[in-house]
This record gives C-alpha cells, sequence and structure tokens, in this order.
C-alpha cells in the first residue's frame, strides 16, 4: 500500500517534474533542487535521505497512463492552499537555472497555475523573480 504523499513530497514532485518534462534532468536542476530543500524552511522537516525514494515515485507515477496528470491531482490535493504559490515558484526556480525555458517547461508551468487555480499576475511575479535570482554578470 502506498503511503500518503506529503506537503514536502508533493513539492519535489513539482520540481522532479519541471527537471524532467524535457526528457533531461540536468546538472544544475538537480544541484538547485538539492539547495532548495537544503535552505527553504518549507523542507525544514523533510528528511533529505527519502529525496531518492520521493523523486523515484514521482517518475513512477508519471510512466503510468494519464500520468502528469494524475502527478497533478496528487500535488494539488497534498498541498495546502497556502502553498499552492510556493510550488509554481519552485517550478520556475528549477525551469529557469539553465536560463531558458523550453516550451515543454511552459506548458508544465501553465497546466500547473490551472490545476492550483493561480492567478497570471502571481506567476509573472515569480517567473521575474526566478530569472533575476539566475542570471549570471
Amino acid at each position: 500500500m502506498n503511503e500518503p504523499v506529503s506537503a514536502e513530497d508533493a513539492l519535489i514532485f513539482v520540481m522532479v517534474m519541471a527537471s524532467a518534462v524535457d526528457n533531461a534532468m540536468s546538472d544544475p536542476e538537480l544541484h538547485r533542487i538539492g539547495q532548495l530543500i537544503e535552505i527553504l524552511p518549507v523542507f525544514d522537516a523533510f528528511d533529505e535521505e527519502r529525496l531518492i525514494k520521493v523523486s523515484q515515485r514521482c517518475a513512477d507515477v508519471l510512466a503510468g497512463a494519464e500520468g502528469l496528470d494524475i502527478a497533478l491531482e496528487i500535488i494539488r490535493d497534498a498541498l495546502p492552499e497556502r502553498l499552492y504559490d510556493t510550488a509554481y515558484a519552485l517550478a520556475v526556480e528549477v525551469a529557469a537555472v539553465d536560463m531558458r525555458i523550453n516550451p515543454d517547461e511552459i506548458r508544465l508551468l501553465q497546466l500547473l497555475r490551472d490545476r492550483l487555480r493561480l492567478d497570471r499576475l502571481t506567476c509573472a511575479a515569480l517567473e521575474r523573480s526566478a530569472i533575476a535570482r539566475c542570471r549570471k554578470i
């Protein structure tokens, strides 16, 4: 029997999906996921030893029939509404780390925004702030 997906697990699902949506999880994306888990207060209670297990669980869901739709439902159901914008921010952060957002990543962000019923202005602000943080001199 599957254990329930925690809010932290759901946020990791979001980051894994943002990284894997183009079928290539890059080293910078994986590194950024690790950094975010280490530094963000939302992950304070998360046991980092579980990261691989949670990531694999996400991959298993995505590999199934209608995997993306099911994963988005899992995320929405596991997160309290107050963390919906956090989930979107994490997806954008991972997608923006290489300073190029491809069409698959854009589509995932649109699906996530719609599933979590986030307004466009909030999403635009989160997108701009991630780009500003990832910019190099």
